[in-house]
């Protein structure tokens, strides 16, 4: 036993020698704020300098190899996916600038070196958790973020962001979730209206019922365990390929004798909008309230490839609903045909998380949403979060039956005796593919 202790004691003394001094050179975090842009004082534990330091030397010499990629700008969460992304994206050209323990005052302060220096295809950006734990207000962050998305539009006007809200986690690790509520509205209302900007709700993604992180997603309440950063891929694969980086192929599929496409995967040809009623005056709205589309005269998109306002987009086979910028947006695109005879609709959709969205049967409205996070159907068992799922409704006698992926969804949703087929948008992004009818089965 003492040979063995001697045999160890050597290990223990090296690994028990502290690291060596960061060197004072242009990598090393600033000594103090004074000068600095934003708000907050930064982070000074030892683990956070060096990665300041280290991270942001290493990268310089990545600069002319990462040009052009899609830049991943956040703090622990983000740096957690490492260089290779987990193999999550294949076929992306991606950066990770991400340093574990940022705040917004650092993501804004390295801003320019590290990510516009890029000349990005797109940014994605996951921000202000850790500055709920230092005691930074969301108003402060909130005031930070603005500073970092008027750099990046003056940079580049038309570079996409996608703007992940800040995750759930816990009151133990001093982001309750109340602050994290407030902070996300601050930064929602900072993009809010700016198309540039496209938000992921990765709070709700992750969240109990009781508005803490999910354990299934966590090691620890604030950090994504493997199963975590799956889900959060999954999240944002369907805007990576509405911005062209992923399903970028044709879809070639073709109908089953007897049906006939209603969207042939092109362009919208056959479908349009409707005119609407007008709307009462409405008394001053919240900041977050629903915008009602009004369509004054009806409108056909034959041979185009996206509405006018560029909510629906054709998109390599898919009928894309886009996010709103406005947060929601609700609003309805219709076949120009009417189907007055019993049919069988068959589609596909994919939906972000907690995208809500709607098909139209005739008139009456069947609820097509992300189901589990945004209801109604929340205990399907076989629906595929952020993956295409088909749904499946028969029309005889003036009523329909919908099913999605086999599950029951209702069998008694009346519809009138004609009418057209409807996809509505609401929040998040819808997709929808083979699109087609047929005779219902005797």
């Amino acid at each position: 036993m003492r040979f063995l202790f001697l045999l160890l004691l050597p290990l223990t003394l090296v690994a028990a020698q502290p690291q060596p001094p960061i060197p004072a050179d242009r990598w090393s975090l600033p000594a103090d704020e004074t000068g600095l842009p934003g708000e907050g004082a930064l982070r000074r534990y030892d683990a956070y300098v060096r990665r300041w330091h280290d991270a942001r030397k290493e990268w310089a010499g990545r600069g002319a190899t990462d040009q052009g990629a899609v830049v991943f700008l956040g703090d622990s969460i983000t740096q957690g996916w490492g260089n290779d992304f987990k193999g999550a994206f294949a076929g992306m050209k991606l950066a990770n600038r991400g340093i574990g323990g940022d705040t917004t005052r650092g993501m804004l302060i390295r801003l320019q070196e590290v990510v516009l220096a890029l000349n990005p295809a797109a940014i994605v950006l996951l921000l202000g958790t850790n500055d709920l734990e230092v005691g930074i207000a969301p108003e402060a962050a909130g005031r930070n973020f603005a500073k970092i998305t008027a750099a990046i539009k003056a940079h580049h006007p038309r570079v996409p962001v996608v703007v992940c809200r800040v995750m759930p986690s816990s009151a133990a690790k001093k982001r309750p979730r109340e602050a994290i509520a407030a902070l996300n509205a601050v930064l929602e209302g900072v993009v809010r209206g700016d198309p540039q900007f496209t938000v992921i709700d990765t709070w709700t993604l992750f969240a109990t019922a009781e508005s803490d992180m999910d354990a299934a997603w966590s090691k620890d309440q604030l950090h994504l365990n493997p199963e975590g950063y799956a889900r959060w891929a999954a999240a944002l694969r369907p805007v990576f390929a509405t911005l062209g980086f992923l399903d970028t192929a044709p879809d070639t599929f073709q109908p089953e004798p007897g049906f006939t496409l209603l969207f042939n995967g092109r362009d919208l040809t056959g479908w349009g909008f409707r005119a609407t009623a007008p709307r009462p005056a409405a008394k001053k709205a919240k900041a977050d309230a629903p915008v009602f589309v009004e369509v004054k005269a009806a409108e056909k998109f034959d041979g185009k490839v996206a509405t006018g306002d560029g909510r629906y987009r054709a998109i390599n086979g898919r009928l894309v609903v886009t996010t709103p910028a406005e947060g929601r947006r609700i609003q309805q695109l219709w076949t120009t045909r009417e189907f007055p005879e019993d049919f069988m609709l068959k589609l596909e959709f994919r939906a972000t998380p907690n995208a809500d969205s709607g098909v139209f049967i005739r008139q009456p409205q069947l609820q097509c949403r992300d189901f589990p996070l945004a209801g109604p159907y929340k205990d399907l068992k076989r629906y595929r979060p952020q993956d295409w799922n088909e749904l499946v409704v028969t029309v005889r006698g003036g009523v329909a039956r919908a099913e999605c992926n086999g599950e029951l969804l209702t069998d008694n949703l009346k519809v009138p005796a004609t009418g057209g087929i409807g996809l509505e948008g609401d929040r998040g992004q819808m997709e929808y593919r083979r699109i087609r009818v047929g005779p219902v089965a005797p």
